[in-house]
């Protein structure tokens, strides 16, 4: 059994799965190692573009990654430096633009965009995207739509011909098999690789995820300071650490890193409803084969 589909072939790794960006816990650490494990690690561009440059002058040459850039913070300068230097350029939080694909395109970097609706989708097609990645409202982080994962992939399915990542909630290699079976060409897991030996999240981030079960998380908009109305979901302990600090508290978007010395649990800590696959504290290569292994053994019975 193969797992190898049009976004393999696109991105050139050998695993239809990518790891989500989540911010400075994306560290070019877990990209590499989940390269080199067969997905597509990717870097966020919510870094300033010196530190991005020389997150980048870490991978291999030759080892495909990519980076996300959320639309509303774009630095165009940064944008054009880093598309001639990865597989893909992915963009959040905007309406689809042509020109920012027309970019990247001119810089040799494929380019996709992730929505949250069919409509979106479809103006990810039309600008131009190599790849649209679907997000489902189930996803950690930052939620762009109302409707959960199988259904919009399957509006979205039905109305593209575009490659498409699925998110939010796949966190088990069941979850990816179920993901390629309702047609999409790959998925994009996040929650699990927080918790990857490699990831930059916190000691207490970590230990807080594999505590924690979909019963766990809540979507809400209390994170928002200097990107209001953007919904994002969290563990509701975080919500709850931070209304009990008060007046003390801060309510930004952004999550405790290792170095945090502050209250953690009163941070932004995002997940996904995939978080009860989260267990332990796995390299991201053992995540990766684990989720192929689970995913092809799931599909070899689907299809016996």
């Amino acid at each position: 059994m193969t797992l190898g589909t049009r976004f393999t072939s696109l991105v050139g790794c050998r695993h239809p799965i990518q790891q989500a960006p989540f911010g400075s816990s994306a560290t070019p650490e877990l990209a590499i190692a989940v390269s080199s494990a067969g997905g597509l690690g990717m870097l966020s561009g919510a870094v300033n573009g010196q530190a991005l440059a020389r997150q980048l002058d870490l991978v291999p040459e030759g080892l495909p990654v990519g980076v996300n850039f959320l639309v509303p913070f774009l630095d165009h300068a940064t944008l054009e430096s880093v598309a001639a230097r990865v597989a893909l350029v992915e963009f959040f939080w905007g309406t689809p633009s042509s020109a920012l694909v027309e970019s990247v395109h001119q810089a040799g970097a494929l380019a996709g965009w992730q929505v949250g609706s069919r409509a979106e989708a479809l103006e990810a097609c039309d600008a131009g995207c190599d790849l649209v990645a679907v997000q489902g409202v189930e996803a950690g982080g930052h939620v762009r739509g109302s409707v959960a994962l199988l259904p919009l992939l399957e509006e979205v399915r039905r109305a593209v011909s575009t490659p498409l990542i699925a998110g939010g909630g796949i966190g088990t290699g069941r979850a990816v098999a179920a993901a390629l079976v309702a047609g999409a060409d790959a998925v994009r897991v996040g929650t699990r690789f927080l918790a990857a030996v490699e990831s930059g999240a916190h000691p207490a981030y970590v230990d807080a995820l594999i505590a924690s079960g979909a019963e766990d998380t809540v979507l809400t908009t209390a994170f928002g300071a200097g990107w209001p109305d953007a919904p994002h979901r969290v563990l509701r302990s975080c919500v709850e650490a931070g209304e009990a600090l008060g007046d003390a508290q801060v309510w930004t978007p952004d999550w405790p890193g290792r170095e945090y010395e502050g209250p953690a649990a009163a941070r932004a800590l995002y997940a996904g409803e995939s978080v009860g696959a989260v267990r332990s504290r796995q390299t991201a290569g053992a995540i990766v084969e684990e989720l192929v292994a689970e995913a092809e053994r799931a599909l070899d019975v689907a299809s016996a």
